[in-house]
């Protein structure tokens, strides 16, 4: 993609499953989708890149406060900003995802549940939001699904001892996701979620997505199931 924006280029860089999926949305979309995609980003990146906690609280306020309305010279704030204005995304979703950031991380198998949702079912929310659909059944769960998937693919690739109660939550979220009517237009925020169904069927994680994967997500957004 010649003409591809620099928050674009981030947001393939550091999220390529999600970018693969902005493929399949209306080229009108991509640009929100792709701030939106470099901004969670730089969310999780606050809380991994820094030791100290107090460090990575002062990160998450500065996005807390470009999302709140301050105009900040940045490679994502300042598109994240315009999408903003632009009512292609809602502040009240950026501010969910970062709250959810600002919490410690859980010990539990229960509380990465709940963590998956509150962050990458959220942001599947707010994807659907800035494909112009609201209150769509089964998109949160599409979103819940994709990212209990990459705990339990990062967990295993560390060597972490494996998270029963989160595996069967993310085999719930998506047969959720798979029993609801989605909206063709609302599609490309919930096809993570056959990356993580491609992900449960593996015996041994993977690091890198292969034709297979980036296959199923095409059949799916070609024929509207999940």
């Amino acid at each position: 993609m010649s003409t591809l924006s620099r928050v674009g280029e981030l947001a393939r860089q550091h999220d390529p499953d999600r970018f693969f999926t902005t493929l399949f949305a209306p080229a009108a979309a991509r640009p929100a989708l792709w701030a939106l995609y470099a901004f969670n980003h730089e969310l999780v990146r606050a809380r991994e890149a820094v030791r100290e906690p107090m460090m990575a609280m002062i990160r998450l306020q500065w996005w807390r406060e470009v999302v709140e309305g301050e105009a900040k010279r940045h490679e994502i704030a300042t598109p994240l900003h315009e999408a903003i204005a632009a009512g292609a995304l809602k502040q009240e979703d950026l501010l969910a995802l970062i709250e959810a950031r600002e919490e410690d991380l859980p010990d539990t198998g229960e509380g990465w549940v709940q963590f998956a949702d509150r962050t990458a079912g959220m942001l599947a929310v707010a994807a659907g939001h800035a494909l112009g659909h609201s209150e769509v059944p089964g998109l949160r769960a599409a979103g819940t699904a994709y990212g209990g998937a990459g705990l339990l693919r990062n967990r295993a690739l560390a060597g972490a001892k494996p998270l029963p109660a989160l595996r069967a939550a993310v085999e719930a979220a998506l047969a959720d996701a798979r029993a609801a009517k989605l909206p063709r237009g609302a599609l490309p925020a919930a096809l993570p979620a056959v990356f993580a169904a491609r992900d449960l069927q593996r015996e041994r994680p993977v690091r890198h997505r292969a034709f297979g994967d980036k296959l199923a997500v095409t059949l799916a957004a070609a024929t509207g199931r999940l």
